[in-house]
């Protein structure tokens, strides 16, 4: 977790009452408000009091105060309480910005309370990755009782107590609350995934998967093939390819070619390293072939893109 550079802050307070349900915005709206020009967007929930559902990726999940709530992908959701209600869009119950302050959210019919804390994270890691998927949709951490339970509430009791600026462009948090926030709970997340997770957690423990992907991650740059890669894993090249299909949706050159253009996405930040060589670490022979690929995969060439993330 050390290596992810965070970029974020606490942004809305929700104060709900039995009965209440809302959908959120489209992805591509959400950014356009929190953080325009970022190309992935991490959403966190932290429930404060009360509980509620959350629906992504068509699985419901429960939590309860104390547990936080992550969409790693800023996937459209709905969130309601325990009682029955038709959702409504987030957009009729929240005063649109420009906001000039933090923007608290009353919606319900004044039963039972739920107080929902929410923030925004960006990060360019592999990980928020929306092609990839390592994570599911959503997903619910509950802190363990202790100094890690105590440091998530106190963190956003502290947060709520700045003053959060809001800038022409987006939300601006005086505090790293959000960043450690989120690095802490992918911890816990992770330290308690169990071994039938699917996606890439599933992938990383699977005897046919695991070498294959260990050997893309650690010589992105060599000629794999999906013979070269099954030989990896011990298999055959036909089982390779369906493991890659079936855990992680993707074909197996596919994978490789999506994990090369964020190897180049890094490389690319690094102001003096040239675009051949950037080229010849992601696995291309020339230049060319290498901007190619890029301007394929991020509809700009690495060129443009380096001048646009300075």
């Amino acid at each position: 977790m050390g290596r992810l550079r965070l970029r974020g802050a606490i942004f809305l307070r929700g104060e709900y009452s039995e009965p209440w349900a809302y959908e959120s915005l489209p992805p591509q709206d959400v950014t356009a408000i929190l953080a325009p020009g970022e190309r992935q967007l991490v959403l966190f929930h932290v429930v404060a009091s009360g509980r509620c559902w959350i629906e992504a990726g068509g699985e419901r999940h429960w939590a309860r105060a104390g547990d936080v709530i992550v969409l790693p992908y800023n996937d459209q959701h709905r969130m309601g309480g325990s009682d029955d209600a038709t959702p409504v869009p987030i957009a009729q119950i929240l005063e649109p910005p420009p906001w000039e302050r933090l923007p608290v959210i009353r919606h319900g019919l004044g039963g039972a309370a739920t107080e929902v804390v929410c923030g925004y994270l960006s990060c360019d890691d592999a990980l928020f990755d929306p092609r990839l998927r390592v994570f599911p949709s959503v997903f619910v951490t509950t802190p363990p009782p202790g100094p890690a339970r105590e440091w998530v509430n106190a963190s956003i009791a502290y947060a709520l107590q700045q003053t959060t600026r809001v800038t022409a462009d987006r939300v601006v948090s005086p505090t790293s609350v959000p960043e450690l926030l989120l690095a802490e709970i992918l911890k816990l997340y992770l330290a308690a995934a169990p071994a039938s997770t699917s996606g890439w957690w599933k992938a990383l423990r699977d005897p046919v998967l695991a070498p294959a992907l260990a050997a893309i991650h650690s010589a992105p740059e060599r000629k794999w093939s999906v013979e070269t890669l099954a030989r990896e894993a011990h298999a055959s090249a036909s089982a390779l390819d369906e493991r890659f299909r079936v855990v992680l949706g993707l074909a197996p050159i596919r994978y490789l070619t999506l994990w090369r253009m964020h190897l180049a996405e890094e490389l690319l930040r690094t102001p003096d390293m040239g675009l051949v060589a950037v080229a010849h670490r992601v696995g291309y022979e020339s230049e060319e072939a290498f901007s190619r690929a890029f301007k394929r995969e991020h509809s700009a060439s690495p060129s443009v893109w380096r001048v646009r993330r300075r």
